[in-house]
């Protein structure tokens, strides 16, 4: 097989061994729904596979619920819950009004009441009520997704900018208990951190958050100001939380693929952070240090690179990975690096990643596409769409963070 057909096995190997339904089932076993009402809220990018899971598990027990997930990613009805899509990863109109459902939802419970609680990626977006005006936050969004800061930056950040996030939403269940399950898409799995940590006490300072600003000269008003001077509730005494899945998943399944298809597989990390360009530059020079082996090797690394935008191109981290990358590994031969979002989509694109080999930066030089300036300009999309190397899988149903693989074929 080509190397782009061992590619294409590896990401389907990875993505179905992170799938969330099994393991939501495995979550529940143990727990007690017996008692008065049970209401689910389930949100993030793989809000609707989890609620899915939750369903089958639950059957009737469950008296209502809400799925708020990413546009075009929930896959039909569910019984008793209500499914809403609203915007990633910038929040709009629609995950304003569909938190406020599922605060009326959780409004008024009992003691012996429980409230299922499903988190995933992304529902920092998916999932909020802001303390400042939609515009204000949107903005500052903006910024921060530009800046380079990394997801505990911003979560940080956005955690003190609104009522739901930093186990605020934890607290508007009270008196009823809430049992949340986490499908980790950051690395370390910190739990106040996934989604901004809805349903957990917030580990960080009021400090950090304003360090953070600074750190990236991003300006504020007094308002935003005032709002990261105050700190999140650090106890919560109604949840009890539990771990579904982590990046850790997807590199063990890309690992037995690898192995499976020939390739003598090492993984490098599962908690690569650092520029999307820094990443794609290490995996070449990797390649080119290996480029003599007489057998096929596979380096595998999972975890959550960052861009920094200075252009106005179209593209996200793994795009840039992949790119990057192609510029180092075309003086080789039989060599090619893939890189993909688990959840099927990487930065403001309909692509999971890209996929480059030897080939791909002669072929885009032959259409007058540079790859050093298109970095520059933040345009991987473009760039890999001219040389055949998107990766499109739509939504998985998953998100745990990203995984790039670098395969030298002999």
């Amino acid at each position: 097989m080509s190397l782009r057909d061992d590619s294409k096995k590896i990401i389907e190997s990875a993505i179905n061994a992170a799938l969330p339904n099994t393991a939501v089932k495995k979550a529940l076993q143990d727990e007690d729904f017996s008692g008065g009402k049970l209401i689910l809220v389930a949100i993030g990018k793989a809000a609707w596979s989890m609620a899915h899971a939750a369903c089958e598990f639950l059957g009737n027990r469950i008296n209502e619920g809400i799925v708020i997930t990413k546009y075009d990613h929930s896959k039909g009805e569910l019984k008793n819950v209500r499914i809403m899509e609203a915007g990633h990863p910038i929040p709009d109109a629609n995950s304003f009004s569909a938190t406020e459902v599922a605060i009326n939802m959780v409004s008024g419970l009992s003691a012996e009441d429980k409230v299922l609680f499903l988190i995933s990626g992304g529902g920092s977006a998916l999932f909020e009520k802001p303390l400042i005006s939609e515009k204000e936050l949107e903005s500052l969004t903006k910024k921060l997704l530009a800046s380079g800061a990394d997801i505990v930056e911003i979560n940080t950040i956005r955690k003190r900018l609104s009522a739901v996030k930093g186990g605020k939403f934890a607290k508007l269940c009270e008196p009823a208990q809430v049992i949340s399950v986490v499908l980790s898409d950051i690395i370390g799995d910190p739990l106040d951190m996934i989604a901004s940590g809805p349903a957990y006490p917030d580990s960080s300072t009021s400090q950090q958050a304003i360090d953070i600003i600074r750190k990236y000269g991003i300006e504020v008003s007094e308002e935003i100001m005032e709002l990261l001077r105050m700190d999140p509730p650090s106890q919560l005494s109604n949840v009890r939380t539990k771990i579904t899945g982590s990046v850790t998943q997807l590199c063990s399944a890309a690992e037995r693929t690898c192995r499976d298809l020939g390739y003598e597989p090492t993984i490098l990390t599962a908690s690569l952070v650092c520029q999307a360009r820094e990443a794609g530059s290490f995996l070449a020079s990797i390649a080119q240090y290996y480029s003599s082996s007489q057998k096929s090797l596979a380096f595998i690394a999972g975890g959550e690179t960052v861009v920094q935008l200075k252009g106005k191109g179209k593209g996200g981290r793994n795009q840039e990975i992949v790119l990057s990358a192609a510029d180092g590994i075309s003086v080789l031969e039989n060599v090619a690096v893939f890189s993909i979002g688990s959840d099927g989509t990487d930065g403001p694109t309909d692509a999971a990643g890209g996929y480059a080999d030897t080939d791909t930066k002669k072929l885009l030089a032959g259409k007058g596409i540079n790859i050093f300036e298109t970095l520059e300009n933040n345009d991987a999309y473009h760039a890999l769409q001219a040389s055949d190397g998107l990766i499109i899988t739509g939504p998985t149903g998953t998100n745990v963070n990203d995984i790039s693989v670098l395969l030298i074929k002999r």
